[in-house]
């Protein structure tokens, strides 16, 4: 778990961020562990898919949430957005302010539901698409 503040109050996230142009999911997990947690990281299968709309008109956030093992801390510099990277039993997350709550939802289904495989995960970039001809 990572430490963050948000409207002064220090909160729990997992690592996450967004995906880049032409970046893969996968590898965008990897990227923001790195960046966010210090730790090289390996995907190993699929939580889930959220959404999340925080109020009335705001805008909705799109989570997919993918189990990793933890392979390595890296020496890395963390984000400047985040404290520090803690791990951290269900009792200890479950007892601080969340950034959101996808946090317990995701934590929940990877205790509760099955693990989906990586293979339903597909990146078909635009330099990848045939170009239909006229």
């Amino acid at each position: 778990m990572v430490k963050e503040w948000q409207d002064g109050i220090l909160v729990l996230n997992q690592p996450a961020g967004h995906v880049e142009n032409n970046e893969s999911i996968l590898d965008a997990v990897i990227r923001e562990t790195t960046e966010e947690a210090g730790w090289l990281v390996k995907p190993i299968g699929l939580i889930g898919f959220y959404a999340f709309t925080p109020f009335e008109g705001a805008d909705t956030y799109h989570r997919v949430c993918v189990l990793c093992d933890a392979l390595s801390p890296t020496n890395t510099q963390l984000d400047p957005d985040i404290v520090s990277c803690h791990w951290m039993t269900y009792e200890e997350v479950m007892s601080k302010p969340h950034r959101s709550p996808l946090i317990k939802t995701c934590i929940e289904d990877s205790l509760n539901n099955p693990i989906i495989s990586l293979s339903f995960l597909s990146n078909q970039h635009l330099s990848a698409v045939p170009t239909l001809e006229k």
